[in-house]
């Protein structure tokens, strides 16, 4: 899922949204239903399952539906791959601000 760039464009255009934002963090604390997802946030029940199926689609949540009731799950994997596609943009920025201070220190003494 890391190498797939649609796959991370999809993870990143769900966290794009503040609502999904909410309902992922919700999430990470345990599984919750859709109902309780929609329980702090000011909008319909069709709403809060359209939000849903963005991040169904995205990967970074499973559902289940047993009975009447659908369950929503984090996927940490998902968020892994996210977090790992961050981390190697983050170290590479790092590493060429290390060599601009290291080249601006040998320099220094230069002039």
């Amino acid at each position: 899922m890391l190498h797939d760039p649609a796959q991370l464009d999809l993870m990143f255009q769900a966290l794009a949204d503040p609502a999904r934002r909410q309902m992922v963090e919700r999430l990470s604390r345990g599984p919750a239903s859709v109902s309780q997802l929609a329980e702090p946030l000011a909008m319909s029940l069709s709403a809060v399952v359209q939000h849903l199926n963005v991040l169904e689609a995205s990967g970074l949540v499973s559902t289940e539906k047993l009975g009447r009731v659908r369950t929503c799950r984090i996927e940490p994997q998902a968020l892994r791959a996210a977090e790992r596609w961050i981390n190697e943009r983050r170290l590479a920025w790092e590493r060429r601000l290390d060599r601009l201070g290291d080249f601006l220190a040998e320099t220094k003494d230069q002039t």
